[in-house]
């Protein structure tokens, strides 16, 4: 057993803060002395270790409080979601500082601005405050929908980049979004019908790969590959279509990217060495002189 003086020494939070959590519910003692002495035991200790680690996160008490007293809490499952979290935060804090190390070396000057994700989780927050009943219905619980922000906020740099990349502007993406969401039963059930015919679509997938894929000798600017893009790029749009998505303004170009710099080798694998960049070649001129 610790004491409350005991527990905010080896913590370093306050024995005022413990007291609110107390107050709250959060983090209750596990008993009382006569005297009025709160005691704190192991497992009241590996509660508070999980606080700690939800406020690393930035997540409201209120939220940890719900979190922790769900009947669907599971103390190890929740430990592999927070690491993961935190060192994708960790990744996130580590590409802002070497742009910033980048600028104090005399590189491009980037404004911070430019990624600012702000509006756009904003809008999510509305979203949920104003259609609980579609976030509970869609997403199975406003916990999990916060899960899902709070996920996304750890990837905001990343996403902002892919947002400008796809859609020109965060802004744009978040009007995109605004929309998605203003239409969100609509493309839940083109989901379901993507979903239905998941083994049609992912056999022309397939079938569309392995032509493009026969002779990677070939130019991937030449008319005959880009026929084959061109089918893919309509096939594409007819499942945004279904979904009632907007593709953005540049999306051939982010999948391009995609192939060139972070794509595994499994198209290599499957389809013959260099496979994977040839792909990546024929999609960026295909991006590059469809606009």
């Amino acid at each position: 057993m610790k004491t409350i003086k005991q527990v905010s020494d080896l913590t370093g939070i306050s024995v005022r803060m413990l007291h609110y959590y107390d107050k709250i519910g959060l983090l209750k003692p596990c008993t009382t002395t006569e005297a009025g002495y709160r005691l704190y035991d192991n497992e009241a200790l590996e509660t508070l270790q999980q606080i700690l680690f939800f406020k690393e996160l930035d997540i409201p008490l209120k939220s940890m409080k719900e979190i922790l007293e769900s009947p669907r809490y599971d103390k190890v499952r929740a430990l592999h979601e927070q690491k993961e979290l935190l060192m994708l935060k960790r990744d996130r804090l580590n590409e802002l500082i070497a742009m910033i190390e980048k600028k104090l070396k005399g590189g491009s000057t980037m404004s911070f601005k430019e990624f600012d994700m702000g509006e756009y989780f904003n809008t999510l927050e509305t979203f949920k405050q104003e259609h609980a009943d579609e976030v509970v219905k869609y997403y199975g619980s406003v916990e999990e929908f916060d899960k899902n922000i709070r996920n996304m906020k750890t990837k905001e740099l990343e996403i902002a980049k892919m947002a400008i990349k796809e859609f020109g502007s965060i802004e744009k993406y978040t009007e995109a979004m605004k929309n998605n969401l203003d239409h969100l039963p609509s493309i839940m059930e083109g989901f379901q019908t993507i979903k239905e015919n998941a083994d049609v679509y992912l056999a022309q997938t397939n079938q569309l790969m392995e032509r493009l894929t026969s002779d990677i000798n070939r130019d991937p600017s030449s008319a005959d590959v880009q026929k084959i893009v061109k089918e893919m790029d309509d096939m594409v749009r007819e499942h945004y279509k279904i979904l009632k998505l907007d593709m953005g303004e540049n999306y051939w170009g982010m999948m391009a990217d995609l192939y060139l710099t972070k794509q595994t080798k499994v198209h290599d694998k499957k389809y013959g060495k260099g496979a994977t960049k040839f792909i990546g070649e024929a999609l960026r001129f295909y991006s590059e002189n469809n606009k």
